[in-house]
């Protein structure tokens, strides 16, 4: 069962998923992103221009991605795509959308960031709720504790 780790009160979520990701990246990790469309096409932009010298190599999953798709350690995926099964597992799943992650396949750690505004707040809530109903024990992280 993974850990599931929450990151909330996030003033600005893309930014602070941009860092989270290249931490990941230096640590060897294969890390898998939902959130919804409007969500994934912010974290797709900053990911290329969030800080001048660095490159968090990544790919938006789409239909008739090819090797590249094999090669990116980072996955960016709209809640209602599903996994493609010529990519391997991811290690860790990065959760920035309204719904809990139902399908972590073999991740051994969910993260879900939740911003600050209230309907965010609500939302990661019944997210905590979701994962302890499911028999798993959610962890709240600080934002210095993660950095």
């Amino acid at each position: 069962m993974p850990e599931v780790a929450f990151h909330a009160e996030l003033a600005d979520r893309t930014g602070y998923a941009c860092r989270l990701l290249r931490k990941a990246l230096r640590r060897g990790a294969r890390v898998r992103v939902v959130g919804e469309a409007a969500e994934i096409d912010r974290l797709d932009v900053a990911l290329w221009t969030f800080e001048a010298q660095d490159f968090v190599p990544h790919v938006r999953l789409r239909e008739g991605l090819g090797a590249a798709a094999l090669r990116a350690p980072i996955w960016l995926q709209e809640p209602d795509r599903p996994w493609p099964q010529s990519l391997p597992a991811p290690d860790v799943v990065v959760n920035l959308g309204p719904q809990p992650v139902t399908d972590p396949g073999s991740a051994t750690r969910i993260i879900e960031l939740v911003g600050s505004d209230p309907s965010q707040r609500q939302a990661g809530r019944e997210r905590w709720r979701h994962y302890q109903a499911a028999g798993l024990s959610p962890a709240a992280v600080s934002a210095a504790q993660a950095g």
